[in-house]
């Protein structure tokens, strides 16, 4: 397995009230090479939380968080964040941005600007080379931002609900963007969603987390075969799936309200 989550427990330390919040409930996990996951659950139930671990920018409670066999205990070039802002440096152009990374490693100028080249190509961008991050679309800004990540080269993409600022046309083409730059890279990638028709399109597998604190209730495989096209968001094997997730969301969240009903 390329990266294992076993029995992870997380806590949050609330500042205003001093105690720890238990956001993260055993959770375990299998991720093979170059698999692609989606992470789903109730708003709360601490998706981002299991990734921030994943990047090592949480510690973790218990439990064990490995990629290659090597404990995840802090940030390491052999993974990359997506986040849901694209964060651009604003000095930077379109290039300057997918730079920054391969000059903090020191990368010779000469391959790092061959390398960027070939992924402004991979994520659609040629022409805009020499544009600031003010004169792109929100779209055109996220693929700069996963190019970004990819310019390093890392084993793991982490993808942190990166398309949810965007409108839904936007949205649904850069989902086929995603799957295009995967499909030709085929790293490792977990992507956290609130979207299940998103999660169900991306990913080989969907992993459903519970109400807080998170564990994983259940895991679903998607068997619909690559490459897929937009248009299998209409199938009737893709709805069976869709459907069967958001009931499962939907029990967890009809659980949570009930829980904080009764301690009202």
């Amino acid at each position: 397995m390329k990266l294992v989550a076993r029995d992870v427990v997380i806590h949050h330390r609330r500042q205003r009230y001093g105690d720890m919040l238990l956001a993260v409930d055993g959770a375990t996990v299998d991720i093979e090479d170059g698999e692609f996951i989606s992470i789903v659950g109730p708003s709360g139930c601490g998706k981002t939380t299991l990734l921030s671990a994943l990047d090592g920018l949480i510690p973790i409670t218990s439990g064990t968080l490995s990629l290659n066999g090597r404990t995840i205990v802090k940030p390491g070039p052999d993974r990359a964040m997506v986040f849901q802002q694209p964060s651009l440096l604003p000095w930077r152009t379109v290039m300057g941005n997918i730079l920054y990374g391969l000059e903090i490693q020191g990368v010779k100028t000469a391959d790092a600007k061959a390398r960027a080249h070939r992924l402004v190509d991979l994520v659609g961008l040629r022409g805009f080379e020499e544009s600031f991050p003010l004169e792109l679309s929100g779209g055109m800004q996220q693929r700069v931002n996963l190019a970004r990540a990819l310019a390093v080269d890392p084993e793991v993409l982490l993808l942190d609900e990166p398309f949810a600022a965007l409108d839904s046309q936007t949205r649904e083409t850069m989902q086929g963007e995603l799957l295009r730059v995967w499909n030709e890279t085929r790293k490792t990638a977990i992507f956290i969603t609130h979207d299940i028709v998103e999660a169900v399109y991306l990913a080989d597998r969907v992993v459903v987390f519970s109400a807080r604190p998170g564990r994983v209730k259940e895991i679903v495989t998607i068997d619909l075969g690559r490459p897929r096209d937009l248009r299998i968001k209409r199938d009737p094997r893709f709805l069976a799936i869709e459907t069967r997730i958001w009931e499962s969301i939907r029990e967890e969240a009809a659980r949570d309200t009930d829980a904080l009903a009764a301690t009202a």
